[in-house]
C-alpha cells in the first residue's frame, strides 16, 4: 500500500485537474493561516490570564496595616498561595511568549513562503499550457492551410483532365491548365509538409507536457500541499511541548498550594489569638460587701457596681484596662473651666488625652503589659539589627582608613573622619535607645512578677494604678501627690514659671510632641472633668483639692504681638490677626508653642506658634 502510494503523484493521477489543484492548494493555505490565527489568539488569552492572575493576587496583597494578621497559619498559608498563583500567572505568560516566538512566528514565515511558491509554480504551469495551446493553435492554421491547398489541387487537376480531353481547346489553354494544376499541386505538398512538420512539434510539445512540463508543477505543488500538512503537525506538537514543559511547575505550585494548606493550624492560630490580644491583667476582685447600716461606710463605694463596664472598663473616676485616664478622673473644677464653657471644656478634656497618648508613643506605656512587652522586644530587636549594621559600616570605613593611611595615593584618610564620626553617633544613639528600651522592658517585667504576687490587676501607664473614690481612700495616694502638686503650682504662679513639677505630675510640654494639644493637655491647668459630674459638684462645695478659681488664673508674664495672622486648627490652639497684641502667659517651653491670653476682657487662653509673635517680657 506504501509503495502503492509513492507511485501516485499529482503529476500523473491528476494531469487534467490544474483548476483543482490550483483551489486546493490555495484552501490549504488558507487554513494553515487560520490555524495560525487560533494560536495567535490562544497565546493572547494565555497572556490575558496570566495579567488577571498577577491583578488577582496584587488586589489581595496584604495591606500595611493588616500585615500583623499575616501571622496566623491560615493567613500565612493564603499569603503561600498567592505566591503559588502568582508563580502559576509566570508559567502562562511563558506559554504565551513560547506559542508566539516558536509557532506562530514561524507559521507566518511558512504561509508567506507557501504562497509565493504556489504562485510561482502556477505562473509555471500557466506559461506551459500556454505554450501548449499557442502550438496547438500553430497546428490548426497548417491544417487548415493544408485542406484549402489540397482542395485548390484537386479544382486544379480536374480542370486539367477535362482541357486535356476536350479537343476544341486550343493547346495554349491546355498548357495554361497544366501550369495552374503544378502550382497548385505543389502549394498543397507545401502545406501538407508544413502541416506534418506543426503536428510533429505540437504532439512533441504536448508529450512533454503532460509527461515532464506539468506534472513537475503539479509535484511541486504537492510537496507544498505535503509541507504544509507535516508543519501543521509539528506546530501542533510544539503548542503542545510547549505547555508540558511547563506543566511539572505547574505542579510544582499546586504541590505548594498543599503544602501551603497543610501548613494550616487552628491550635497554633488561637494560641497566636492569645497572644495576641492577651493584655496581662489579672480579673477583678470580688466586690465587697457593703453594710449600710452602719454609719462612716465610704459614700463613693455604694456605686462600686457602676463603677465597671463590660470588657474590664473602670468607669466614673478610674482608669481603662489599657491604664489611660477616663474622661471623670478629675471632678469638676469651679472659676477657670467655667469661664471656657462646655465646648472649651471639652476641647481641654480631648487635649488631655492627646497629650497623654503623646507621652506614651515612646515608653509604649499606653498598652497592656503583654502587649507592651512584645512591641518593647520587637523595638529592641530592630535596634540591634541597626546597631550591627552600624557596626559593620564602621568597621568597612575603619578599615578604609587603615588602607589610606598605608598608601595615601588611592586616598586622603581625612575624608573618612566625618563619616566615622557620624557613624559612631549613630551607634551611641542607638545604644542609649537600647537601654532606654531595656529599662521599658525590665519595668513591664517587674510590673508582670508584681501582678502574679498580688493577684490583682496591675496599670503600667507611668501614672496612678488605681481610681480614687469619693470618699477618698488611702489607695490613692499617687493620685493625691500628683494632683497636689498641681494644685500648688497653679496657686503658686511663681513657681510655676520658675521650675517644672514633679514627676507625675500634669505639666506644660513636659513629654509631649510639638503641638497645641500635647502643651494644653499637660498643663497644670488644663485638667479633665465630665459633665456628668456637675450635678454632683458645683464651685461653692467642690472637693477643694479638685477646685480652681477664676483668682488663681496665671497672671501675665509679657504682651506679645502677632507678627502673621494664625488659624486655630487643633485642639489647645487660639486664633490670632495680625499686629493683634495678648497677654504673655507662658514661654515657649522648647517644643515651638507660646501660651497666650486675649486682652479684650473675656477669657479666652490657648497655644499659638512661637515664630508668629513678638515678645515684651514684664520687668519684675
Amino acid at each position: 500500500m506504501t509503495a502503492l502510494t509513492e507511485s501516485m503523484n499529482w503529476g500523473t493521477e491528476l494531469w487534467d485537474q490544474y483548476d483543482n489543484l490550483s483551489i486546493h492548494t490555495l484552501k490549504g493555505i488558507d487554513f494553515l493561516e487560520k490555524y495560525g490565527h487560533f494560536v495567535r489568539d490562544r497565546a493572547t488569552i494565555e497572556s490575558e490570564y496570566a495579567y488577571k492572575l498577577r491583578r488577582l493576587v496584587k488586589s489581595y496583597q496584604p495591606k500595611k496595616k493588616d500585615e500583623e494578621d499575616y501571622q496566623f497559619t491560615s493567613c500565612m498559608a493564603f499569603k503561600i498561595l498567592m505566591n503559588e498563583i502568582n508563580d502559576l500567572a509566570g508559567q502562562h505568560e511563558v506559554v504565551a511568549e513560547d506559542l508566539q516566538a516558536n509557532v506562530i512566528k514561524e507559521l507566518t514565515a511558512l504561509v508567506k513562503d507557501l504562497r509565493e511558491e504556489r504562485k510561482k509554480q502556477l505562473q509555471e504551469g500557466s506559461r506551459l499550457s500556454q505554450t501548449l495551446q499557442n502550438q496547438i493553435e500553430s497546428l490548426q492554421r497548417a491544417k487548415k492551410a493544408y485542406d484549402k491547398a489540397f482542395k485548390e489541387a484537386e479544382k486544379a487537376i480536374e480542370g486539367f483532365q477535362k482541357a486535356d480531353a476536350d479537343f476544341n481547346l486550343s493547346r495554349a489553354e491546355v498548357e495554361k491548365h497544366r501550369t495552374s494544376m503544378a502550382q497548385k499541386t505543389q502549394a498543397c505538398d507545401q502545406a501538407k509538409n508544413e502541416y506534418a512538420v506543426q503536428l510533429q512539434q505540437t504532439n512533441q510539445l504536448q508529450k512533454q507536457h503532460f509527461r515532464s512540463g506539468l506534472p513537475e508543477v503539479f509535484r511541486q505543488l504537492q510537496e507544498l500541499d505535503e509541507k504544509r500538512i507535516k508543519n501543521i503537525k509539528n506546530f501542533i506538537r510544539s503548542s503542545v511541548d510547549i505547555e508540558r514543559n511547563v506543566f511539572p511547575i505547574i505542579n510544582k505550585c499546586l504541590d505548594g498550594i498543599l503544602k501551603a494548606a497543610d501548613i494550616i493550624n487552628e491550635k497554633e492560630d488561637t494560641l497566636l489569638v492569645i497572644e495576641k490580644y492577651k493584655s496581662g491583667f489579672q480579673p477583678p476582685e470580688d466586690f465587697p460587701f457593703e453594710d449600710l447600716s452602719k454609719g462612716g461606710s465610704d459614700s463613693g463605694s455604694s456605686n462600686n457596681l457602676n463603677n465597671i463596664q463590660l470588657g474590664g472598663k473602670i468607669k466614673d473616676g478610674g482608669y481603662t484596662v489599657k491604664g489611660t485616664i477616663t474622661g471623670k478622673v478629675i471632678k469638676k473644677r469651679a472659676g477657670i473651666f467655667n469661664i471656657f464653657g462646655s465646648r472649651g471644656l471639652t476641647e481641654v478634656c480631648m487635649a488631655i488625652k492627646n497629650a497623654a497618648i503623646a507621652d506614651a508613643k515612646d515608653d509604649l506605656s499606653d498598652l497592656p503589659p503583654n502587649q507592651r512587652r512584645k512591641k518593647l522586644q520587637q523595638k529592641m530587636d530592630e535596634i540591634k539589627l541597626k546597631i550591627s549594621q552600624e557596626s559593620a559600616a564602621r568597621e568597612g570605613l575603619m578599615k578604609m582608613k587603615g588602607v589610606y593611611e598605608g598608601n595615601p595615593a588611592l586616598g586622603d584618610p581625612r575624608t573618612i573622619e566625618s563619616q566615622l564620626n557620624e557613624c559612631s553617633h549613630r551607634l551611641e544613639k542607638l545604644q542609649q535607645d537600647l537601654v532606654r528600651y531595656q529599662g521599658y522592658l525590665d519595668e513591664v517585667i517587674r510590673g508582670n512578677q508584681n501582678n502574679s504576687a498580688t493577684g490583682s490587676p496591675r496599670l503600667t501607664n507611668g501614672a496612678s494604678r488605681s481610681h480614687r473614690n469619693s470618699g477618698g481612700s488611702a489607695a490613692d495616694d499617687d493620685s493625691l501627690s500628683s494632683r497636689s502638686a498641681s494644685d500648688s503650682s497653679v496657686a503658686n504662679p511663681t513657681l510655676n514659671h520658675n521650675k517644672r513639677s514633679a514627676p507625675g505630675t500634669p505639666q506644660l510640654h513636659h513629654g509631649c510632641s510639638n503641638s497645641p494639644e500635647s502643651g494644653l493637655g499637660t498643663s497644670h491647668t488644663s485638667l479633665h472633668h465630665a459633665d456628668s459630674d456637675q450635678d454632683q459638684y458645683d464651685g461653692n462645695h467642690g472637693d477643694p483639692e479638685s477646685e480652681y478659681y477664676e483668682a488663681d488664673m496665671l497672671p501675665a508674664i509679657g504682651i506679645c504681638r502677632a507678627l502673621y495672622p494664625f488659624e486655630a486648627t487643633s485642639e489647645g490652639s487660639i486664633r490670632m490677626s495680625i499686629d493683634e497684641e495678648l497677654h504673655l502667659v507662658e514661654t515657649d517651653q522648647g517644643d515651638g508653642w507660646t501660651r497666650v491670653r486675649r486682652m479684650n476682657g473675656e477669657f479666652e487662653e490657648g497655644f499659638v506658634p512661637t515664630t508668629y509673635i513678638e515678645t515684651s517680657v514684664f520687668n519684675t
